[in-house]
């Protein structure tokens, strides 16, 4: 992690700021279709969007530059509460529980939730430090086609049985004292990145 200053998007204690982190690779509709419905469900001052330099996980050896997708984002994300920001290049941050540490100790009283796509919970169970995020910081999952009827068996779900608030009461999420995740059900879209890059010329 770097000890250099680092600019965050603007912010304020008992905002209600979402997460949502990925490749951007590249941006597309769902990722709206995502935002709009966790503004709308979760009650969010603000949603930021992160921009993340690689992905432990996947092989991105062949990823375009983090200033390319920034830029690509930011003309997907048409709602001015939305930041796209690269700050986990800025932090040094390669895992998200180095990205939660880093935010919670330079923003105090600021109501993060974690934001992610019911694929990602499938495989939450590998990501660094999983664990430490439930019990530090409230998750919201947007359902995804195919992943509906598989949640119920993620290792995240069966690890923090009584974590799971009723959808009814998203709204609550922000302030939740984790673990604390709620399963949100919407319009759904059915584009992904790895569809749009096979797609491409």
């Amino acid at each position: 992690m770097t000890a250099q200053p680092v600019r965050l998007p603007p912010h304020a204690p008992g905002m209600r700021i979402g997460l949502f982190g990925g490749s951007f690779n590249p941006p597309h509709e769902g990722h709206a279709l995502v935002a709009r419905l966790a503004f709308t469900r979760l009650g969010l001052d603000r949603l930021w969007w992160l921009v993340t330099p690689g992905n432990p996980l996947k092989d991105t050896r062949a990823l375009p530059p983090l200033a390319s997708r920034i830029a690509a984002a930011r003309r997907i994300a048409q709602d001015p509460r939305i930041v796209v920001t690269g700050l986990e290049a800025d932090v040094g941050a390669r895992y998200t529980a180095d990205t939660l540490r880093f935010l919670r100790k330079r923003c105090p009283g600021v109501h993060f939730v974690w934001i992610m796509g019911a694929d990602n919970l499938l495989q939450f169970h590998r990501w660094r430090d999983w664990e430490e995020i439930m019990r530090t910081t409230p998750v919201a999952i947007i359902d995804r086609p195919g992943a509906t009827a598989k949640a119920a068996s993620a290792k995240a779900m069966q690890r923090f049985p009584r974590a799971r608030l009723d959808e009814r009461d998203a709204r609550l999420l922000p302030t939740a004292a984790p673990p604390a995740l709620v399963y949100l059900h919407g319009p759904r879209s059915a584009s992904s990145s790895t569809a749009l890059r096979r797609k491409a010329p």
